[in-house]
């Protein structure tokens, strides 16, 4: 049986439109599927609002005890009840959680001798038997980036990580695809080109783009989370723009050399 993992970005989770259209695109998946979604710049907001001031190394912000707590409210919160509402609305019987809820996702702290982020979690483990209890049962899991490390600590995880992890656990029993949507119709070899989206990316095509400085930034994460997902069994990974969701010739796909060299042959 198939089943879709579905990572939404944050710039789509800000754009009241384009996440009313998806959302309308989510209710027509026939097949089991699974939402993992990130916070947008909520969160940041509300830090600001409440006067929390923000700590950033290479432009990542480091989760203090006052920024986790912020973190929670918005990520297991707002955003979370916010899809999950607009997915009931259209039919879709979502339920939210976070990596704590039903001990869905375990992460260790992050420990680097050289920089504290604090409250950041590495996945550790994502319980299958729970995803597995609620798929079968036409439940349609919408998770939050908030973890937890089996010890009563909560930690903020990286979404996309998250859902490739979901990805390469559900594939030990399902046919996965594991999609990320966000504001570009795919990997783009020319940022300021919507047109140039590169079709199928190869580890190699991916380290010369990435030498070139074609591809940087948040995209490399994304990037290197979708290579680790397709090595590690999840049948197809694709990034793509929402309103796309349904072409399955959309967007990028991530294949490896071998993978290439069959299709071609």
């Amino acid at each position: 049986m198939k089943c879709k993992i579905i990572k939404i970005g944050g710039a789509l989770i800000e754009d009241d439109e384009l996440l009313n259209r998806l959302c309308r695109k989510l209710s027509s998946i026939a097949s089991p599927f699974v939402i993992v979604h990130g916070g947008g710049t909520f969160a940041g907001r509300l830090a600001e609002r409440l006067g929390i001031p923000a700590s950033m190394i290479d432009g990542r912000r480091v989760t203090d005890r006052e920024t986790l707590e912020v973190t929670v409210m918005v990520y297991a919160g707002w955003v979370n009840k916010t899809l999950v509402s607009r997915l009931q609305a259209l039919g879709v019987n979502a339920c939210g959680l976070s990596g704590c809820d039903l001990n869905l996702v375990r992460a260790d702290k992050r420990v680097r001798e050289s920089v504290d982020w604090g409250y950041v979690g590495d996945i550790r483990q994502v319980h299958l038997g729970a995803l597995e209890l609620l798929l079968q049962s036409g439940v349609v899991p919408v998770i939050s980036p908030i973890t937890h490390n089996g010890e009563g600590v909560l930690l903020n995880s990286n979404a996309d990580g998250i859902a490739a992890a979901v990805a390469e656990t559900l594939s030990a029993c399902y046919d996965t695809e594991l999609v990320y949507c966000f504001d570009k119709k795919g990997v783009l070899a020319d940022t300021r080109d919507e047109g140039s989206v590169i079709a199928r990316l190869t580890p190699a095509l991916y380290d010369e783009y990435k030498r070139k400085g074609m591809i940087h930034s948040g995209m490399i994460p994304k990037l290197d989370n979708a290579f680790k997902s397709v090595r590690n069994g999840v049948g197809t990974v694709r990034l793509l723009h929402p309103d796309e969701l349904d072409n399955p010739e959309a967007g990028t796909e991530i294949t490896l050399e071998e993978q290439w060299m069959q299709m071609l042959r």
